[in-house]
Protein backbone atom coordinates (compact mmCIF):
# COMPACT_ATOMS: atom_id res chain seq x y z
CA UNK A 1 0.00 0.00 0.00
CA UNK A 2 0.68 3.90 -1.25
CA UNK A 3 0.78 5.86 1.74
CA UNK A 4 0.11 9.29 0.57
CA UNK A 5 0.06 13.12 2.21
CA UNK A 6 -2.21 15.11 -0.05
CA UNK A 7 -1.51 19.14 -0.45
CA UNK A 8 -3.50 21.79 -2.12
CA UNK A 9 -5.23 24.93 -0.55
CA UNK A 10 -8.17 24.76 -2.82
CA UNK A 11 -10.29 21.96 -0.70
CA UNK A 12 -12.35 21.08 -3.82
CA UNK A 13 -9.78 20.47 -5.75
CA UNK A 14 -7.85 18.60 -2.35
CA UNK A 15 -11.17 16.72 -1.68
CA UNK A 16 -12.04 15.82 -5.25
CA UNK A 17 -7.79 14.14 -5.42
CA UNK A 18 -8.55 12.62 -2.35
CA UNK A 19 -11.62 11.25 -3.54
CA UNK A 20 -9.66 9.77 -6.77
CA UNK A 21 -6.76 8.66 -5.19
CA UNK A 22 -8.20 6.69 -2.69
CA UNK A 23 -10.03 4.80 -5.22
CA UNK A 24 -6.85 2.84 -6.37
CA UNK A 25 -6.30 -0.29 -4.79
CA UNK A 26 -2.67 0.48 -3.65
CA UNK A 27 -3.06 3.91 -2.55
CA UNK A 28 -4.24 5.18 0.97
CA UNK A 29 -4.64 9.12 1.70
CA UNK A 30 -3.22 9.26 5.31
CA UNK A 31 -3.46 12.83 5.15
CA UNK A 32 -4.66 15.92 3.92
CA UNK A 33 -3.16 19.49 4.37
CA UNK A 34 -4.06 22.91 3.24
CA UNK A 35 -1.02 24.64 3.10
CA UNK A 36 2.88 24.17 3.10
CA UNK A 37 3.41 24.35 6.79
CA UNK A 38 0.45 21.81 7.41
CA UNK A 39 2.13 19.71 4.87
CA UNK A 40 5.34 19.46 6.90
CA UNK A 41 3.56 19.13 10.34
CA UNK A 42 1.30 15.76 8.50
CA UNK A 43 4.29 14.83 6.91
CA UNK A 44 6.27 14.57 9.93
CA UNK A 45 3.76 13.27 11.53
CA UNK A 46 2.50 10.16 9.42
CA UNK A 47 5.39 9.53 7.42
CA UNK A 48 4.09 8.67 4.04
CA UNK A 49 5.48 7.15 0.76
CA UNK A 50 4.66 9.91 -1.21
CA UNK A 51 4.19 13.52 -0.53
CA UNK A 52 1.98 15.06 -3.27
CA UNK A 53 1.96 18.82 -3.02
CA UNK A 54 0.53 22.15 -4.68
CA UNK A 55 3.13 24.52 -6.23
CA UNK A 56 1.56 27.51 -4.97
CA UNK A 57 0.27 27.06 -1.64
CA UNK A 58 -0.05 29.85 1.44
CA UNK A 59 2.28 29.26 4.32
CA UNK A 60 4.95 27.69 2.28
CA UNK A 61 5.14 26.82 -1.25
CA UNK A 62 5.25 23.43 -1.95
CA UNK A 63 8.97 23.01 -2.94
CA UNK A 64 10.01 24.76 -0.01
CA UNK A 65 7.97 22.72 1.86
CA UNK A 66 9.61 19.50 -0.16
CA UNK A 67 12.78 20.75 0.93
CA UNK A 68 12.07 20.65 5.11
CA UNK A 69 10.11 17.02 4.57
CA UNK A 70 12.67 16.06 2.56
CA UNK A 71 15.70 17.33 5.52
CA UNK A 72 13.22 14.97 7.88
CA UNK A 73 12.12 11.95 5.51
CA UNK A 74 14.74 11.91 2.88
CA UNK A 75 13.37 8.27 1.08
CA UNK A 76 9.90 10.23 0.88
CA UNK A 77 8.96 10.50 -2.76
CA UNK A 78 8.08 14.34 -3.08
CA UNK A 79 5.92 15.28 -6.25
CA UNK A 80 5.23 19.06 -6.93
CA UNK A 81 1.64 19.72 -9.40
CA UNK A 82 1.62 23.31 -10.44
CA UNK A 83 -1.16 25.27 -13.13
CA UNK A 84 2.02 27.27 -13.22
CA UNK A 85 4.88 25.81 -14.51
CA UNK A 86 7.62 27.95 -15.19
CA UNK A 87 11.20 26.75 -15.55
CA UNK A 88 12.13 28.00 -12.81
CA UNK A 89 9.94 26.50 -10.80
CA UNK A 90 10.65 23.29 -12.64
CA UNK A 91 14.82 23.98 -11.88
CA UNK A 92 14.39 25.07 -8.22
CA UNK A 93 11.83 21.87 -7.95
CA UNK A 94 14.72 19.27 -9.22
CA UNK A 95 17.61 21.10 -7.09
CA UNK A 96 15.46 20.38 -3.67
CA UNK A 97 15.43 16.59 -4.48
CA UNK A 98 11.06 16.62 -5.70
CA UNK A 99 11.39 13.65 -7.98
CA UNK A 100 7.98 14.51 -10.21
CA UNK A 101 7.13 17.41 -11.55
CA UNK A 102 3.18 17.73 -13.01
CA UNK A 103 0.76 20.21 -14.57
CA UNK A 104 -2.80 20.03 -12.95
CA UNK A 105 -3.88 19.09 -16.41
CA UNK A 106 -2.79 15.43 -16.08
CA UNK A 107 -4.74 13.27 -16.31
CA UNK A 108 -5.39 11.03 -13.28
CA UNK A 109 -4.25 7.69 -14.41
CA UNK A 110 -1.01 9.34 -15.59
CA UNK A 111 -1.07 10.68 -12.15
CA UNK A 112 -1.33 7.39 -10.77
CA UNK A 113 1.22 6.08 -13.12
CA UNK A 114 3.68 8.47 -11.75
CA UNK A 115 2.85 7.89 -7.80
CA UNK A 116 3.77 4.29 -8.78
CA UNK A 117 7.00 5.17 -10.53
CA UNK A 118 8.09 7.72 -7.77
CA UNK A 119 7.36 5.21 -5.48
CA UNK A 120 9.62 2.56 -7.08
CA UNK A 121 12.83 5.08 -6.43
CA UNK A 122 11.87 6.60 -10.02
CA UNK A 123 11.24 10.09 -11.11
CA UNK A 124 9.00 11.96 -13.70
CA UNK A 125 8.95 15.25 -15.41
CA UNK A 126 6.67 16.99 -17.80
CA UNK A 127 7.88 16.88 -21.00
CA UNK A 128 6.82 20.35 -21.82
CA UNK A 129 7.58 21.97 -19.09
CA UNK A 130 11.23 20.30 -19.52
CA UNK A 131 11.51 21.19 -22.70
CA UNK A 132 10.26 25.15 -21.32
CA UNK A 133 12.87 24.79 -18.65
CA UNK A 134 15.82 24.13 -21.20
CA UNK A 135 14.69 26.81 -23.43
CA UNK A 136 14.43 29.18 -20.88
CA UNK A 137 17.94 28.65 -19.49
CA UNK A 138 19.31 29.57 -16.43
CA UNK A 139 18.36 32.79 -14.38
CA UNK A 140 21.12 35.60 -14.64
CA UNK A 141 20.43 36.67 -11.52
CA UNK A 142 22.24 36.71 -8.19
CA UNK A 143 19.62 34.57 -5.23
CA UNK A 144 19.73 38.25 -3.48
CA UNK A 145 18.79 40.35 -6.91
CA UNK A 146 15.78 37.40 -7.25
CA UNK A 147 14.92 38.01 -3.52
CA UNK A 148 14.61 42.44 -3.94
CA UNK A 149 13.07 41.83 -7.32
CA UNK A 150 10.26 39.32 -5.92
CA UNK A 151 9.80 41.81 -2.95
CA UNK A 152 9.23 44.59 -5.08
CA UNK A 153 6.42 42.44 -7.49
CA UNK A 154 3.54 44.01 -5.34
CA UNK A 155 4.37 47.48 -5.61
CA UNK A 156 6.04 48.35 -2.62
CA UNK A 157 8.35 50.75 -2.29
CA UNK A 158 11.98 50.95 -1.94
CA UNK A 159 11.93 51.79 1.71
CA UNK A 160 9.53 48.50 2.34
CA UNK A 161 11.39 46.24 0.44
CA UNK A 162 14.42 47.18 2.54
CA UNK A 163 12.55 46.83 5.92
CA UNK A 164 11.39 43.14 4.51
CA UNK A 165 15.00 41.99 3.01
CA UNK A 166 16.66 43.32 6.13
CA UNK A 167 19.27 45.81 4.02
CA UNK A 168 19.20 49.33 3.32
CA UNK A 169 17.34 51.45 0.76
CA UNK A 170 20.67 52.14 -0.93
CA UNK A 171 21.58 48.14 -1.55
CA UNK A 172 18.15 47.89 -2.91
CA UNK A 173 18.27 50.28 -5.32
CA UNK A 174 21.56 48.56 -6.25
CA UNK A 175 19.97 45.32 -6.61
CA UNK A 176 17.18 46.70 -8.88
CA UNK A 177 19.44 48.29 -11.01
CA UNK A 178 21.78 44.66 -11.69
CA UNK A 179 18.54 43.17 -12.14
CA UNK A 180 16.96 45.29 -14.79
CA UNK A 181 20.54 45.70 -16.78
CA UNK A 182 21.05 41.72 -16.71
CA UNK A 183 17.57 40.88 -17.86
CA UNK A 184 17.83 43.94 -20.56
CA UNK A 185 14.76 45.60 -19.49
CA UNK A 186 13.42 49.29 -19.36
CA UNK A 187 12.16 49.03 -15.55
CA UNK A 188 12.00 47.36 -12.95
CA UNK A 189 8.48 46.26 -13.57
CA UNK A 190 9.55 44.54 -17.24
CA UNK A 191 12.05 42.55 -15.04
CA UNK A 192 9.67 41.46 -12.71
CA UNK A 193 7.12 40.40 -15.99
CA UNK A 194 10.17 38.92 -17.73
CA UNK A 195 11.45 37.40 -14.66
CA UNK A 196 7.91 36.16 -13.73
CA UNK A 197 7.35 34.30 -16.97
CA UNK A 198 10.66 32.71 -17.22
CA UNK A 199 10.20 31.31 -13.41
CA UNK A 200 13.02 33.53 -12.10
CA UNK A 201 10.73 34.47 -9.10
Amino acid sequence: MIRILLADDETLIRDALAGLLGLEEDFEVVAVAASGTEAVAAARHHRPDICLLDLQMPGCDGIEAAAQILAELPTTGCLVVTSHGRPGHLKKALATGVRGFLPKTTAAAELGRVIRQVNRGGRHVDPQLAAEAIAAGDSPLTPREADVLELAGDGAPVEEIALRAHLSPGTVRNYLSSAVAKLGTQNRHEAIALARRQGWI
